[in-house]
């Protein structure tokens, strides 16, 4: 219930049924999302959810249970829920023979804004693009095309984003740069509901994680209380050697900082890896 301390939830979802033809996809699927926060749901492939995003996102009806996007029903009322969305799919959709200016000018146009030009340069400012504006969008990164498809979905703010199992495929330097874009989306108070199978994502990102299992939630928390589930880590001083990850990005440059030390489950360990009371 909501209360003059607990206000409606950005994204409520109860009870989601959905099946294609005699394969059951989602089984009864409840959970609800506060207002600019990041949620993760969390899975393998076939779980169910890019299923759940399609019918939060009016592209595909439930059948069975309801669903409520920003306050607005997604099946009786779809187009107050679009006018509140923006969707971002597995892969970039962005026009590889068009800029990335270009890309952003040309959907400010579609949704009817004044001064796309200038909404453009905005944004090419935000996600750290602009240097590369005037470039065609294939000659773009795997990361900076996926920042590029981001920035195209914020045209016309929306107050609620879905992200789409959105680094799939990018490379490790290229996840870090997308991960900091959502942290960013989160922090100017955009709700965020990522779907991801990567363990490590929900993990950096998520302020709570679902965990979707053959069309069930059977996890909900924060990751502090997933962890509790289990029993408590049992503490050894060991020396930690770096991993592949760590080597990687000091090699490329983006994790220097990251390198100079790592955590253990016992405490920090200082410059050399080996770990300190």
């Amino acid at each position: 219930m909501t209360t003059a301390t607990q206000p409606a939830p950005a994204i409520r979802v109860q009870g989601i049924e959905k099946s294609f033809k005699d394969l059951q996809v989602l089984k009864g699927v409840d959970f609800d999302v506060k207002a600019g926060s990041i949620f993760a749901l969390l899975g393998s492939n076939g779980a169910g959810k890019t299923t759940l995003v399609r019918i939060l996102s009016t592209l595909l009806k439930a059948d069975a249970g309801s669903a409520t996007v920003q306050g607005f029903d997604v099946s009786a009322e779809p187009g107050d829920v679009r006018e509140s969305i923006s969707l971002t799919g597995q892969f970039a959709a962005v026009d590889e023979v068009l800029s990335g200016r270009e890309n952003l000018v040309l959907v400010a146009k579609l949704r009817h804004l004044k001064n796309p030009g200038a909404i453009a340069d905005d944004l090419l400012a935000r996600f750290s693009l602009t240097e590369a504006g005037g470039r065609r969008a294939a000659t773009y990164s795997g990361g900076m095309r996926r920042r590029l498809d981001i920035a195209m979905s914020l045209i016309g703010e929306p107050s609620i984003i879905f992200l789409d199992e959105p680094t799939t495929g990018l490379d490790p330097q290229a996840r870090i740069e997308v991960w900091e874009t959502v942290k960013q989306l989160a922090k100017g108070g955009t709700t965020v509901l990522l779907t991801t199978q990567y363990l490590d994502e929900a993990e950096q990102l998520a302020d709570r994680i679902a965990i979707l299992h053959e069309g069930r939630i059977i996890q909900n928390g924060t990751l502090a209380e997933l962890k509790q589930l289990l029993p408590a880590a049992k503490v050894e001083y060991v020396e930690k050697q770096p991993s592949l990850e760590d080597v990687f990005l000091t090699l490329v440059g983006a994790g220097a900082a990251s390198a100079s030390g790592t955590t253990s489950a016992s405490g920090t360990t200082s410059d050399t890896g080996k770990a300190s009371s």
